[in-house]
């Protein structure tokens, strides 16, 4: 059904770049989502009141929240695709990460009632009833739930939501409560165990565990989360692969929303070049950039010196004790300033996060081997950190 809708609804559906694409998906989704989930919470409400189980009415009250998800991701979706304006220059997509966040704010608080609320019913007992239709009611409930998380999972891969993929995750999570409460029904009528209230515990911890790992998920980007290995991976390749680029560092990549991404980066380039030439170069990488990965790219070029013997051998030199130190640092920027009695080497070194050594310890340790060769080095460094 939900592959009918996008047919008859989202023009160039296929084409999940364009923001207007990603909207119309988006509200799609919570469209149908409201329209499900409205249904289920009116036939377990139903189910919940004729058999008078604390758990069947709890799990209607989680797809009446879910319902309220599905209008939040709408709302999210519509804001998100709004063009870029004086005030919000880059667009408005970090809303949709807000809205995942408040869908999981919503399963976390519903996890909660439901937790409290279960408690207090193994102190004060209800007799449940059993009949047929609520055993349909239940399986009819798992069965949208399995076709709603398959549809919104599908969406999320599609457009690279993480608001659709939280949607999706309360789906499964609906799917395993419903499947509990499914159970206990059965094993309550069948073995005369009123376990009710116990069910509605577990339902109500599974929901809040689901929650806390879509509110990581959604908050991971706000945060600033480091970029995709292979994302990253795709914009070294371009860069490198154009003759005149001897080398990159400094690459940070700001991410705006899906679809809106901004990355910044140093690319080494002879010293000796044509300044116009590598003009040129820089603004067709650029270019390319844009039109492969969809990003914005400002590359800022650095001069490396590359026929000058001496400083080869000096950077060759500060390689070797950089890695007898550390296979995995690096250096660049690498320049030589001569003088009467000694020689300055600066550069900078990048180090990752949570290194085993502090930034002033690292320095001292390639201070050390360095004039462990040569006394009348110096050294100037400054320490990056691996953001990519």
């Amino acid at each position: 059904m939900v592959t009918f809708l996008t047919r008859i609804f989202i023009k160039n559906r296929d084409d999940t770049t364009s923001p207007g694409v990603r909207q119309a998906y988006g509200i799609l989704s919570g469209a149908v989502g409201i329209f499900f989930n409205l249904l289920l919470f009116a036939g377990k409400f139903l189910a919940g009141y004729i058999s008078k189980s604390i758990a069947i009415t709890a799990d209607a009250l989680n797809n009446l929240s879910d319902a309220s998800s599905s209008v939040i991701t709408l709302i999210g979706f519509k804001i998100a695709g709004q063009k870029p304006d004086p005030d919000h220059p880059f667009g408005h997509g970090r809303i949709e990460y807000l809205s995942g966040l408040l869908i999981s704010a919503a399963i976390l608080i519903m996890a909660f009632e439901l937790i409290t609320g279960s408690v207090k019913k193994i102190f004060t007992p209800d007799e449940v009833h059993f009949s047929y239709l609520i055993l349909i009611i239940l399986v009819v409930s798992i069965l949208v739930k399995l076709y709603m998380f398959l549809y919104n999972r599908a969406f999320s891969r599609k457009i690279k939501s993480e608001a659709l993929m939280a949607t999706a995750k309360d789906s499964l999570s609906d799917i395993v409560s419903t499947s509990v409460v499914l159970i206990t029904t059965l094993i309550s009528h069948y073995f005369h165990l009123n376990l009710d209230a116990y069910c509605g515990i577990l339902v109500g911890l599974f929901i809040f565990y689901t929650g806390v790992g879509a509110a990581k998920d959604t908050l991971d980007p706000l945060l600033g989360q480091a970029p995709d290995p292979e994302f990253v991976k795709s914009i070294e390749e371009i860069v490198m692969s154009h003759e005149g680029i001897l080398g990159i560092h400094d690459l940070l990549v700001h991410n705006y929303g899906p679809g809106r991404v901004m990355i910044s980066l140093h690319a080494e380039v002879p010293a000796s070049g044509d300044i116009m030439v590598l003009h040129d170069l820089i603004d067709n990488i650029e270019r390319e950039l844009k039109e492969t990965l969809l990003c914005d790219a400002v590359i800022h070029m650095d001069p490396v010196l590359t026929d000058d013997p001496e400083v080869k051998s000096l950077k060759e030199l500060t390689y070797g004790c950089l890695k007898e130190i550390d296979e995995n640092l690096s250096l660049h920027d690498f320049r030589v300033v001569k003088g009467p009695t000694h020689t300055n080497l600066i550069f900078d070194i990048v180090t990752p996060f949570r290194y085993s050594y502090t930034d002033s310890e690292i320095v001292s340790l390639i201070t050390d081997k360095i004039k462990a060769v040569n006394p009348n080095l110096y050294t100037v460094i400054q320490v990056d950190k691996k953001y990519s």
